[in-house]
């Protein structure tokens, strides 16, 4: 799947539910003073915003594929080692770090085991590996209202609902055929108000993610149908979303 848009229609899509997630994130990776943090697949960076806040740019290093990504997370956190890489091609040394996160990453990765290897090689022994998915199988991501709008129109679409990690359990089986230990697997809530259908439906017209390319195949009728699909899924406006990501951690 690429990531090769603008970083603000990253951030407008998927951006200002990651920043949500981000602390809470952090909290249950156990991040902490005197740590050094890897961040993978970064994006534009709202995660590395968190691990800078709590640790500082120096003990704090993220990597991402996409080019404008990387662009965008050197320019908004000056000090931290960003390098454009894959998860599964991390360019630092063994045991270079305490804690190794990848936030809303593991389910777009073509072989997801690998790349949790990856990022136990980059842990020290003892070390936190952790990542987290949101629940798309249990319809609690902030874009779920968007995939049952488009199974309603068409029961064949393929959604993320069975893409790694995005249902219960399966990011510990991921953890443990990477040979990670001590595995723990919980979810963790996130809550965002929007003030509008419209500021809500907008970002998916952007591009981004699967979802963005899929109205992107669609006629301006399909898009219009969907659209309206979506609003009677939704509350009135303004409303709340409450969503979930199931989020797993192991040591190295």
């Amino acid at each position: 799947m690429s990531f090769d848009v603008a970083a603000d229609s990253y951030d407008r899509f998927m951006g200002r539910y990651s920043t949500v997630l981000a602390p809470s994130f952090a909290d249950f990776a156990g991040v902490r003073r005197e740590q050094r943090a890897l961040d993978v697949g970064c994006g534009p960076g709202a995660l590395t915003t968190e691990l800078v806040a709590r640790l500082g740019a120096e003990s704090v290093a993220a990597v991402d594929p996409s080019e404008p990504f990387v662009e965008a997370a050197r320019d908004r956190h000056q000090g931290v080692d960003v390098r454009r890489a894959s998860a599964d091609a991390i360019p630092h040394s063994d045991a270079a770090f305490d804690v190794t996160l990848a936030q809303l990453v593991i389910h777009f990765l073509p072989d997801p085991v690998a790349g949790l290897v990856e990022m136990a090689r980059v842990t020290r022994s003892g070390g936190v590996v952790a990542a987290c998915v949101w629940d798309f199988a249990g319809d609690r991501a902030p874009i779920s209202a968007f995939w049952r709008a488009a199974r309603d129109g068409d029961p064949d679409v393929k959604d993320e609902s069975d893409f790694s990690g995005a249902r219960a359990g399966h990011l510990t089986d991921l953890f443990a055929a990477a040979g990670l230990s001590n595995v723990e697997e919980t979810a963790l809530p996130v809550s965002v108000e929007h003030g509008s259908f419209d500021e809500w439906w907008a970002p998916f017209e952007l591009g981004v993610g699967p979802a963005g390319a899929y109205v992107a195949a669609l006629d301006g009728e399909e898009r219009a149908e969907i659209r309206d699909r979506c609003r009677s899924l939704l509350p009135p406006e303004p409303f709340t979303l409450i969503a979930a990501v199931w989020a797993a951690r192991g040591s190295a």
